[in-house]
């Protein structure tokens, strides 16, 4: 059997276990956050992003991760209200998860899995992105560093299809 992106489930920081299927013919955008990273402010980026293109069919999801330097030390509160503070996010955001090693989250293993990285598979750092077609089927994966304003593109061809 084929495997999708709809096919998984994540618990949102609030606790409730959402079902990516949920995300159905939507663009998505798939991103691994922390609060204390140098990259954070890319938080404005994607929130501009979901706010330009939020009612046409993006949605983001922001997973927090404490991987990488300990950048995301905080409980699933103080994640939230950081983000709408600092940030004001409004997309989606899960509890804090593990991008890569034995304790995986099964969406990150799928992602990694379908769009291998530079130097393989592993994520090297907080805000790495990955864009899921409507249909659910990875599509493109952007490195740490890559703004969310150079998504922009991708999100607009994606959404006319």
């Amino acid at each position: 059997m084929n495997t999708n992106f709809h096919q998984f489930t994540a618990t949102s920081l609030q606790g409730k276990e959402i079902a990516m299927v949920d995300y159905k013919d939507k663009v998505i955008i798939v991103v691994n956050t922390a609060s204390k990273c140098g990259l954070t402010p890319q938080y404005e980026g994607l929130e501009k992003l979901y706010k330009d293109y939020k009612d046409k069919g993006l949605v983001i999801l922001g997973f927090p991760c404490n991987q990488f330097g300990k950048q995301e030390p905080g409980t699933e509160k103080e994640i939230s209200e950081g983000c709408l503070i600092n940030y004001g996010v409004s997309f989606p955001m899960f509890s804090k998860i593990e991008v890569n090693g034995k304790n995986t989250h099964p969406i990150y293993a799928y992602l990694k899995k379908e769009l291998k990285g530079t130097f393989g598979n592993n994520i090297k750092w907080n805000f790495t992105k990955f864009i899921i077609d409507k249909n659910g089927n990875p599509y493109k994966r952007f490195a740490p560093v890559t703004t969310p304003e150079k998504l922009r593109k991708h999100v607009e061809d994606l959404l006319k299809k």
